[in-house]
């Protein structure tokens, strides 16, 4: 009994006639039907679901079926280089994998997130109607008016976007200030997504180094003036991978050389709350309001689900911003809005604040010390006052991507330095942080570094 005359009249997915209508049509027996039935499904052209009757297979059924392979090689040629490539290595070393300490996570781990405010806000935000509906590009006001106040100055709503995340902050920044193939200044070394958003968005990396005190004026001058270029991104404060701050005396240098050059200032201030001990210095944007674009993400100091940062700028970039965003991604949800304005506006939010960082403080000195007993070949390049991370320098001569890759296979992730730079780095440096994991993992993860077999400056 042959039944494809039966798969000819129906289409890929459609259910094929009851073994009773077969029977009927074709005055066979059902052992008969079934037999025909089971020669098709094993060919691949039919598909039999528990319950549900039999159908015709798609394609991709039939090969699977048949153990063939879809050929996806065709599209290697379709997309052509890739502007991602050396951008994918790097964010293998940051992807926490469930058999490794990860001594790399950059944001709080559960027991320090409020997760109980956090579910709370959004029970009372699902109640809403409103934050199901399309709201403005700029996000809600009252959103916005917490960032502004919180910056101070006279900014107020009206200077300022709501955004999903600092990353979208940074990449919708950068396209809007910097045309196709131009250039950014970057400090060297430098949050490695601002390095990845930059090269995608097709602009030229134009490396400062920093030292103790921050970026170095003298040859940031050097790069404005040989590059041209119109854009400076900083992290003044807690610089993230090297945990430096500007110093005050370096602040005015800067900001009279992006005075005389003409230069616009991204100031991502993405560790704004996580300052653990020494003086508070007010955000750049206060003294150059001008010429800067300021960036602020409570991600860090929440949880990594709640994407929520702002931009704040005056004069005609942020029109260019807002432009921006609306094509990027019109608006962030009311769902998510809704629950950091909850947060941020709750009575226990302060007290949230202060419980991390004295934690996160505790966490460092610990680190700090277990390093230094357990690992004396890494030198530390300074104590943060604040943020996640430490910025460890290796021996001379060893290569931090096999230090990392040795590391790995001890159980411990770490980053590799390299990863952080624009350009060649100037020396081999590894990046710790304290703010993923308590004290007992924390010194798990040194002591299995400890078994990595550091040698004579090589790993």
């Amino acid at each position: 009994m042959d039944l494809r005359r039966v798969l000819e009249s129906v289409s890929p997915g459609e259910k094929l006639p009851s073994v009773r209508t077969l029977c009927q049509r074709y005055s066979a027996s059902p052992v008969t039907v079934q037999t025909a039935l089971s020669r098709l499904a094993r060919a691949g052209l039919t598909v039999a679901k528990s319950g549900d009757g039999t159908y015709k297979a798609n394609l991709v059924e039939q090969r699977i079926s048949l153990g063939q392979t879809v050929d996806y090689a065709w599209q290697s040629v379709a997309l052509g280089s890739s502007p991602l490539a050396e951008e994918s290595v790097a964010r293998d070393h940051f992807t926490p994998r469930p058999e490794l300490i990860s001594l790399s996570i950059g944001y709080l781990d559960e027991s320090l997130q409020p997760l109980e405010r956090l579910n709370r806000a959004a029970n009372r935000a699902l109640k809403r109607p409103q934050i199901w509906q399309r709201l403005p590009p700029e996000g809600s006001e009252e959103l916005r008016a917490f960032f502004a106040r919180a910056l101070g100055g006279d900014f107020q709503a009206q200077d300022t976007l709501i955004v999903s995340g600092g990353q979208a902050a940074l990449s919708s920044t950068f396209r809007a200030l910097v045309p196709l193939g131009g250039s950014i200044v970057l400090e060297s070394p430098t949050y490695f997504a601002a390095i990845s958003v930059a090269r995608v968005a097709g602009l030229k990396t134009v490396p400062v180094p920093v030292d103790a005190e921050g970026i170095r004026p003298d040859l940031l001058e050097e790069a404005l003036r040989i590059s041209g270029a119109k854009v400076l991104y900083l992290q003044p404060q807690f610089q993230n991978p090297t945990g430096v701050t500007l110093t005050r005396s370096r602040r005015v240098e800067v900001l009279e050389l992006a005075r005389k050059y003409g230069v616009f200032i991204i100031e991502d201030d993405y560790a704004h709350d996580l300052r653990l001990e020494g003086e508070s210095m007010p955000p750049l944007i206060l003294s150059a309001l001008e010429r800067t674009v300021y960036i602020r993400s409570i991600t860090k100091i929440t949880a990594p689900g709640l994407r929520i940062a702002a931009i704040l700028a005056k004069g005609p970039v942020l029109g260019r911003l807002k432009a921006m965003r609306a094509l990027d991604d019109m608006f962030v949800t009311g769902l998510t809005q809704e629950i950091a304005l909850e947060l941020l506006s709750s009575s226990s939010w302060k007290g949230h604040l202060k419980r991390v960082q004295s934690a996160l403080k505790a966490r460092r000195d610990f680190l700090i010390l277990k390093v230094r007993e357990q690992l004396p070949y890494l030198k530390l390049s300074s104590v943060p006052q604040g943020g996640f991370s430490l910025w460890y320098e290796l021996p001379a001569g060893t290569d931090d991507l096999e230090y990392v890759r040795s590391a790995a296979r001890a159980g411990v992730g770490i980053s590799a330095g390299s990863r952080y730079f624009p350009a060649e780095p100037g020396g081999s440096f590894v990046r710790l942080t304290y703010s993923g994991l308590p004290e007992d993992l924390l010194l798990e993860g040194v002591s299995r570094l400890k078994g990595v077999g550091y040698d004579s400056g090589h790993v």
